[in-house]
């Protein structure tokens, strides 16, 4: 493709971009696609001969590739956490790609090393870390939280990694995190070496928050047992909740016992750029790394997310390699982001979030995140105000967790009907939730937080939620 083909498709692709954001709200939320629908679309074997994208793309996107997607920007999309992919970061995420820029060293683009050195800063500020915190981009909370648990292994263990590792030590390490914790933390665990029996679920309160009493006990029964505890993953906002574990006491826990504190706030940290949230994350300058993802709720595309550790130099101890072919004269001067996380290959992500940032202001973040939460305090009053509806969880950001309980209703038959009035709402396409199991039993999460979500969108979700769920209950009833 020659500069002015790509020009010519791009505009036109742009317009589609535009058109497609404009007119999203007309699409059904959830993909109304059958398994393999989209695949029996599609050619069974590569294209012998290169075919003009001017012919045939645009059509393709509206007929085979559309109805296989599920809108995550759409305003009256409440399933699993906020995913904005705001337009300015669209911008730059074309940017990084159209740059082609490999950052794996200094050298080999300068700009994407020292723009991610300045917007991770950036972050730092507005969230309101300390300068005791040092921050570098990775794709997912997932890989940061496996670095975080590699970290640690590795400063409990001096190092192990440079002679037998794991398996050459006698007394094996225990990881703890919250049995409400993202099911990253225990795959991170498991990845890093430690194995299922050596990772705790430390059970959680009535809010759901993991107890610090709970945590201590395992501990010190871990050490009586003769195993070495190593580290422990406090989550701020927990996927199922967004509950908050009381950072403070475990911090103070951490500290008492010498163990790595991880703090994975994956949706929470954006709102910590607003002070009155700040609280809670109390004690989070203990940490020794975090990880909260502005790809979510704070409007960056997908990918990107921020790790902030105390100890550079350790983290590129445990991370580095060095092969000749790397290495070059300015290495003493510089960062090499390749030493701060597990792929040598790094995309120009710090692109997205400039534009982002440059171009809502902190101000224009703060406000759309206070929407939010607003949002969801009025959807939690009227829950709390219904008669039937029961709310499960404290709404201290924008998941409102609640579930219908009809009169008459076993637990069980409770069960079956949340999984079946939430389906009818999400095969309708008018809206989409997610189901989650919370001590056993089935409930509804409303995650509020899309970028075009405004405040009639919810008031129109809370009259399908109760027409759905007590007009089948009446109908139910009525076969009594």
């Amino acid at each position: 493709m020659t500069p002015e083909e790509f020009r010519r498709i791009g505009h036109k692709l742009i317009d589609w971009i535009a058109d497609y954001r404009a007119r999203i709200d007309e699409f059904p939320v959830m993909s109304q696609s059958e398994p393999g629908s989209i695949r029996a679309s599609l050619p069974t074997t590569p294209p012998e001969v290169g075919e003009s994208l001017d012919a045939s793309l645009l059509e393709d996107l509206e007929h085979i590739i559309l109805p296989g997607v599920t809108h995550w920007n759409h305003p009256n999309f409440f399933a699993y956490f906020p995913s904005n992919a705001s337009l300015a970061s669209v911008l730059g995420d074309l940017l990084s790609t159209g740059l082609g820029a490999q950052g794996m060293s200094w050298q080999t683009s300068p700009a994407a090393t020292e723009l991610e050195e300045v917007v991770v800063d950036w972050l730092r500020q507005l969230v309101g870390l300390s300068e005791n915190f040092v921050g570098v981009i990775h794709d997912t909370a997932s890989t940061a939280n496996l670095v975080a648990l590699l970290c640690a292994r590795e400063r409990m263990t001096n190092y192990a990694q440079t002679r037998g590792g794991l398996q050459a030590e006698q007394t094996p390490l225990t990881v703890y995190t919250s049995s409400e914790s993202h099911s990253s933390v225990e795959k991170a665990a498991l990845l890093a070496g430690f194995g299922r029996v050596n990772v705790r679920a430390i059970e959680t309160d009535d809010e759901h928050a993991m107890r610090a009493d709970a945590l201590e006990s395992a501990i010190n029964s871990d050490r009586e047992s003769g195993l070495h505890p190593c580290a422990v993953v406090a989550t701020i906002g927990t996927t199922p909740t967004t509950a908050l574990d009381p950072l403070d006491k475990i911090a103070q826990i951490a500290r008492s016992h010498n163990l790595w504190l991880h703090v994975d706030a994956a949706l929470a940290g954006a709102a910590m750029i607003l002070p009155e949230c700040r609280y809670m994350w109390a004690g989070i300058e203990s940490a020794d790394s975090l990880v909260w993802n502005p790809h979510k709720w704070l409007g960056v595309a997908f990918d990107c997310s921020v790790y902030y550790v105390r100890d550079p130099q350790h983290l590129i101890r445990v991370m580095s390699t060095n092969p000749s072919y790397l290495q070059t004269g300015s290495d003493g001067q510089v960062k090499n982001f390749r030493d701060w996380g597990i792929p040598l290959g790094r995309r120009f992500r710090a692109l997205k979030l400039w534009l982002l940032i440059r171009s809502s202001g902190a101000e224009g973040l703060r406000d759309r995140l206070r929407r939010d939460l607003k949002n969801a305090q009025w959807l939690r009053e009227q829950v709390d105000t219904t008669p039937n509806w029961e709310r499960v969880a404290p709404v201290p950001l924008q998941t409102v967790c609640v579930r219908y309980v009809p009169p008459g209703m076993s637990p069980d038959e409770v069960d079956a009907h949340t999984l079946d009035w939430v389906s009818r709402i999400n095969r309708s396409g008018k809206a989409y939730l997610t189901p989650a199991k919370l001590k056993g039993r089935w409930m509804v999460r409303v995650s509020i937080g899309a970028e075009l979500t405004e405040h009639h969108h919810i008031e129109a979700l809370w009259l399908l939620m109760r027409q759905e769920a007590e007009r089948h209950s009446l109908r139910s009833d009525s076969k009594l």
